[in-house]
């Protein structure tokens, strides 16, 4: 299930990256006295009582790209509003409203979107009528903090988590498959969707971010239901240039946040990028099953190593996913696109897999009797038992005497065994440690 999304938004330097690190409690986003520092969305898991929120960094409604002011500060605010769920709009209290905070309140006002209005930079709490001056701004009350000192914040998260969205009950979709198609523009994403549907459901072109939405379609297959998520090409922060383009990184985000599995979709042609290791780790990190999916692979010059070869650059690169397979494929052609759902299954059902508690146990006691628990100044680690704690991904809870003995190298063994007797691929596994 997707997170609602709480955009931060506001005229260049009014604090919106102070207010982000004050919010998600750590210093994140680059924070200068500059306008115009946050040139890309930053985005953070959030939690205040319990309710959960990812916060977007919006960089400021940039109008110097192109000199089109008012131009371009619609265009951006108009995307951070359709794509959250709850805007923040920032202005700043000891400059008062501008004709750029004008602009921006008249297209809120025209949304059906939760607006909060936020004044930042308060120093006097005691004297509202400094706020005045807003209220023609027509978003309301102006909502005072100060997000350097981190003064009136506290209020300021109990308005956001009135506003957000009732939790979402997806009980009746745990049927379906949800599969996002991620990766950089221009890896042939579109193309991929296309052909699994077998019809042009998608548009397809060959100029990078064609895709500006997150595109949920419903297939079935042999029984089986799926939800294909095509989404717009994630790119590296210096490429990003149109608003569009920015906003659609959101998109992105959020379909691998909603998703079961991954088609992480790299260009045989190019190869692998750094880029395509971020993307590929932010899916690793939200633990999500994951599929290689080489794509353009009839366009590569081959010999009988070459496949191998590719495979062994892969895993050097993405040594973080050793777990995940590794397809060759070309969407255009159709060569193995049939295999590409197989596959799905397959990752599904062992993101999926249980392990009884008493063999889990049984694995642990051969595992440590073969290689000793990790020891500290006379003091040894003792795994008194493990549990498994949940699934997608297969999560691992381990009750020992001392956490701090646990040296990561001994986890990746533990993991190591744990895949070698059950399997567990294309899925991540987590181990967590607990005092008894």
């Amino acid at each position: 299930m997707a997170r609602p999304i709480v955009a931060i938004v506001g005229r260049p330097n009014v604090g919106k990256s102070t207010l982000f690190n004050r919010i998600v409690g750590d210093r994140v986003a680059i924070v200068e006295g500059v306008p115009g520092v946050t040139r890309d969305r930053l985005y953070q898991d959030a939690d205040w009582n319990g309710r959960k929120f990812t916060l977007v960094d919006t960089g400021g409604l940039d109008y110097r790209e192109d000199g089109q002011i008012i131009s371009n500060v619609r265009k951006q605010a108009e995307l951070a509003i359709s794509e959250a769920d709850v805007v923040l709009f920032l202005v700043d209290a000891r400059e008062g409203p501008t004709g750029t905070d004008d602009d921006v309140a008249a297209i809120l006002r025209r949304t059906d979107k939760p607006v909060i209005l936020v004044a930042n930079k308060v120093e006097e709490f005691h004297k509202p009528n400094e706020l005045y001056e807003f209220y023609k701004l027509g978003l309301g009350d102006p909502l005072p903090v100060s997000a350097a000192q981190g003064m009136n914040t506290g209020e300021l998260l109990d308005d956001i988590a009135r506003k957000l969205p009732p939790a979402e009950d997806d009980e009746e979709e745990q049927e379906i498959t949800k599969i996002a198609v991620i990766g950089r523009p221009n890896v042939g994403k579109s193309s991929l969707v296309n052909s699994l549907l077998g019809e042009e459901r998608v548009i397809v072109s060959d100029i990078p971010g064609t895709t500006r939405d997150a595109i949920d379609t419903f297939i079935e297959r042999n029984d089986r239901q799926y939800l294909i998520i095509d989404t717009a090409g994630i790119r590296r922060r210096s490429k990003i240039g149109i608003a569009t383009e920015k906003y659609s990184v959101i998109r992105s985000l959020r379909a691998i946040d909603r998703s079961d599995v991954v088609l992480m979709l790299i260009d045989a042609v190019e190869r692998l990028t750094e880029q395509d290791k971020k993307i590929a780790g932010y899916a690793h990190e939200k633990g999500r099953a994951s599929i290689i999916v080489v794509n353009k692979w009839d366009l590569v010059q081959k010999d009988d190593r070459t496949s191998n070869q590719y495979i062994e650059e892969l895993r050097s690169g993405l040594a973080f996913m050793q777990y995940a397979p590794v397809m060759f494929i070309s969407a255009l052609t159709g060569q193995r696109v049939h295999r590409v759902l197989e596959v799905v299954d397959y990752v599904a059902e062992q993101q999926n897999m249980r392990i009884s508690t008493g063999n889990l146990n049984d694995l642990i006691k051969e595992a440590t009797m073969h290689s000793p628990t990790p020891q500290d100044k006379g003091r040894k680690l003792k795994i008194f038992y493990g549990t498994q704690a949940g699934v997608k991904p297969p999560t691992f809870l381990l009750f020992v005497n001392e956490p701090e003995l646990m040296h990561f190298s001994y986890l990746r063994y533990l993991e190591n065994q744990l895949r070698s007797a059950y399997g567990f691929e294309g899925t991540p596994i987590k181990i967590y440690l607990r005092k008894r």
